[in-house]
């Protein structure tokens, strides 16, 4: 017995770390725990796994990939450092958004549940059918219910591909507020 203490020797902990590894390695989106535990006849614990999870992790430091818990599940991605070579395989830009998009994201992020019509009070003018549509159509944003209110308007809240796109866990790894005045950059007019 080894002394991690989750009941599994040094061989039964390698061989489910190996399975864990090919099968997040060789999937094509994040996979939750209940979706890896089905990779076992006899499931280890949410404990266990998380630590065999974590073993993995620690075992690909400071290679080119890393393995990341996201919001929806673990997955393999490159770090940081590797994406300027891996931009040369694929030159295609990512597609850029208006700022009244991402005007439209960042006020739904930090105030979720909102509706359009608060949306519209915080930016202070009416945000198009077209900037919701986008945001639902890239999955980053979904309706999560009704305002109790005369009309009952949707609410607005993002969705975990949102947070699996910007590599966050949680909404409480946004950054907080006040630190994004630095991060924008007005406008550049061509």
């Amino acid at each position: 017995m080894s002394d991690a203490g989750d009941g599994l020797d040094d061989a039964e902990r390698a061989h489910l770390c190996k399975v864990l590894e090919t099968a997040l390695l060789v999937a094509s989106e994040p996979m939750p725990l209940s979706r890896l535990k089905q990779l076992f006849p006899v499931p280890p614990s949410a404990a266990q796994l998380n630590a065999l999870l974590e073993t993995v992790q620690r075992n690909w430091a400071g290679r080119g990939v890393e393995l990341v818990r996201l919001a929806s599940g673990w997955r393999f991605r490159a770090r940081l450092e590797m994406q300027p070579y891996l931009e040369r395989l694929n030159p295609d830009k990512p597609p850029r958004y208006s700022r009244a998009v991402l005007e439209t994201l960042a006020i739904i992020a930090y105030r979720q549940p909102v509706t359009r019509g608060e949306i519209e009070e915080i930016r202070g003018v009416a945000v198009s059918s077209a900037i919701v549509q986008t945001l639902k159509e890239r999955g980053w944003i979904d309706v999560v219910g009704h305002k109790e209110v005369p009309g009952r308007p949707e609410l607005l809240a993002t969705t975990p591909a949102f947070l699996d796109d910007l590599g966050l866990a949680a909404l409480s790894d946004l950054p907080p507020l006040a630190e994004l005045g630095t991060l924008v950059l007005p406008d550049m007019q061509h």
